[in-house]
């Protein structure tokens, strides 16, 4: 990705509560993809689960985080999927990574 862009950290505790997680997960994946300014994701999930959103601009956050059906996953996860979460947005300025060939 060309710098610099914004990086949304989520991070969560999980409830036991699994019902619907997954496919929600899924779905806002494909709904942050149809999003203006949205750049890509990862996560991962043991003891914190950890998502991790690509963005051009703060703008393209916003309007994400207004869109209706990202609002009504963001309250069935304070409702039943959740114990704690925290949300931080960066600046990226510069990134660099390695990737093996090895099997």
């Amino acid at each position: 990705m060309k710098t610099p862009y914004y990086a949304v950290i989520f991070t969560s505790v999980r409830t036991e509560n699994e019902e619907g997680y997954s496919e929600m997960a899924e779905r806002m994946v494909q709904l942050a993809k149809e999003q203006k300014g949205f750049l890509g994701v990862e996560s991962r999930r043991n003891e914190i689960g950890i998502t991790v959103s690509y963005w051009e601009d703060l703008e393209s956050i916003r309007i994400w985080k207004q869109n209706i059906e990202h609002l009504e996953a963001q309250e069935r996860g304070r409702e039943i999927w959740y114990k704690k979460y925290t949300t931080r947005i960066c600046l990226v300025e510069h990134g660099y990574g390695f990737e093996s060939n090895l099997e």
